[in-house]
């Protein structure tokens, strides 16, 4: 079992999100606590990996050794949503 961390931002991000939003970010954020690399996963670059809700993208970091899942990011598909990833976490 994963524990789950969310950035500030990555806070911020969630509590502008529609009820209907919000429920399916929640339920996905929940199921990377037990599986931080479900189907559907992309790895990006190094720990860093996304994940696709619908037209929203979750960008987190999973740290094996620590059993820790940090949430970066929670924003709609864009050009520019994988921009500065790096610096996230």
């Amino acid at each position: 079992m994963y524990q789950l961390r969310l950035t500030s931002r990555a806070q911020r991000e969630l509590d502008k999100l529609s009820t209907k939003n919000l429920v399916r970010v929640v339920g996905v954020l929940q199921k990377l606590g037990d599986n931080p690399r479900p189907v559907g996963t992309r790895k990006l670059r190094g720990p860093i990996h996304r994940i696709r809700v619908g037209d929203w993208r979750v960008i987190y970091a999973v740290f094996d050794k620590e059993n820790l899942v940090i949430i970066g990011k929670i924003a709609r598909r864009s050009k520019d949503i994988y921009s500065g990833f790096n610096e996230l976490f």
